[in-house]
């Protein structure tokens, strides 16, 4: 016995202090990693599908751009005719047809070339895409040389386009889809590696640590027993151990609930911080749209300033033309006795703008005026009703008058017009009635 106690030497084992092991440390650690290795996966997956869109667009353009070459340096070739035993327009069609249209990349490639063949001389077009004529019966090695002096050497502008729906584009489309499925697929298998080391390391980590508790717990038996087996004089003792074990039961308990206090703090931590950039991206959207509505709001105010602006010069350039037509009416009625002029008339000399231009018009009303016998061109003006007969007169090399037999004068001026808006002024003396 020792101290009076009563209690047998190496009766008493002493209680063993439990601590967090390393082993636990590292499975808290391989938690922590978990989401942020998730998140980087997403991100791979993210750039890999952009980088795929990215270099399927840049490669259809490149392969565009490389046929577009190579049908040039076809077509040129195509045109170098050195045999006059033919029509040289005959053969450069047929050579532009083997070398284009029966070309691999347009029959099974899809891809669609355009040419247009132009003769040295400007006019004559030797190919537009159409149908290959067929040649002369008749050999004629004259005819040919001066067909070839005339359109030799030729030009040509050709045009490739290769469409997204075609057999060339879909390989291209496929082949980078599989570079980009076996890319994900390798990269998924060693992020699943990866973690599953880590799961295992997780593992041995929690048998470790369940190993650790069984030995606590053996350890803890062996205690009870050496407890019961105390002599009935020893009570208080034992009473005083209970207590403990009761205040460690209590320990441990009160730490089973701070670790709980402290996953719902993680977490709550965590929907914080998510939170917070949440309401900064919000915020920053808000911004982007308030100064998207300012802009917009500027660009009304100045598109509202100009509207303003425009109706103020719209109405000073009516009054002033109204002025302008009145004043012509009065001018051309006085100087022309033997024409009529109608209203529309007047306001289309007033609208030609160039001094000159009237000058040469007017020049043409004085003949018409006082030599209509002598008036250089006149021509009738076909596709009218029949009950309308009406001629035309040109002046400037772009303009037209249009007249007709007046009722009270010799001739009545129907209609001022231009070489660009002839089909409006034919459709506008079609719905004369007299």
């Amino acid at each position: 016995r020792q101290g009076g106690s009563g209690v047998p030497r190496g009766m008493l084992a002493p209680v063993p202090n439990i601590q967090p092991t390393p082993d636990d440390a590292s499975i808290e650690e391989a938690g922590s990693r978990a989401l942020p290795g998730r998140l980087s996966s997403y991100r791979v997956i993210y750039v890999a599908v952009a980088a795929f869109a990215l270099l399927y667009v840049f490669t259809v353009n490149g392969m565009q751009l490389a046929l577009a070459y190579t049908f040039e340096q076809r077509v040129y070739d195509a045109m170098q005719i050195e045999n006059f035993d033919e029509s040289v327009a005959v053969q450069i069609q047929r050579r532009i047809d083997d070398r284009v249209k029966r070309s691999s990349w347009v029959r099974y490639g899809g891809a669609r070339v355009n040419v247009l063949a132009i003769g040295r001389d400007g006019r004559t077009l030797i190919y537009g895409g159409g149908a290959t004529p067929a040649p002369p019966d008749a050999f004629n090695l004259l005819a040919n040389a001066r067909e070839a002096e005339r359109l030799l050497p030729a030009t040509a502008q050709v045009s490739v386009s290769l469409p997204h729906n075609t057999v060339l584009s879909n390989s291209i489309l496929l082949i980078f889809a599989a570079a980009l499925i076996q890319s994900l697929f390798l990269y998924n298998r060693s992020l699943s590696q990866r973690e599953s080391a880590e799961l295992e390391a997780a593992l041995r980590a929690r048998d470790a640590a369940a190993g650790r508790a069984s030995t606590i717990e053996h350890e803890l038996d062996a205690v009870r027993e050496r407890l019961q087996s105390v002599e009935p004089t020893e009570r208080e003792q034992a009473d005083e151990i209970a207590e403990l074990r009761r205040e460690r039961e209590r320990l441990q308990s009160e730490l089973g609930g701070l670790a709980k206090r402290e996953d719902e703090l993680r977490s709550k931590a965590a929907r914080a911080v998510e939170l917070d950039e949440e309401r900064r991206s919000l915020e920053e959207l808000l911004d982007e749209a308030a100064n998207e509505l300012a802009s917009r709001d500027n660009a009304i105010n100045d598109l509202e300033q100009r509207l303003t602006k425009a109706d103020k010069r719209s109405k000073s350039a009516n009054v002033a033309r109204a002025k302008e037509s009145e004043s012509l009416a009065k001018r051309l009625r006085t100087l022309y006795k033997n024409i009529e002029f109608d209203e529309r008339t007047i306001d289309d000399i007033a609208a030609l703008g160039d001094e000159g231009l009237r000058l040469k018009c007017e020049e043409n009303l004085k003949r018409l005026d006082s030599e209509a016998d002598n008036v250089a061109v006149r021509r009738k003006v076909g596709g009218l009703p029949n009950h309308l007969t009406v001629f035309e007169l040109s002046f400037g090399g772009k303009g037209r008058v249009y007249y007709s037999k007046g009722k009270e004068r010799r001739f009545r001026i129907r209609l001022v017009g231009g070489k660009a808006s002839q089909r409006t002024d034919l459709d506008y003396l079609r719905r004369l009635e007299d």
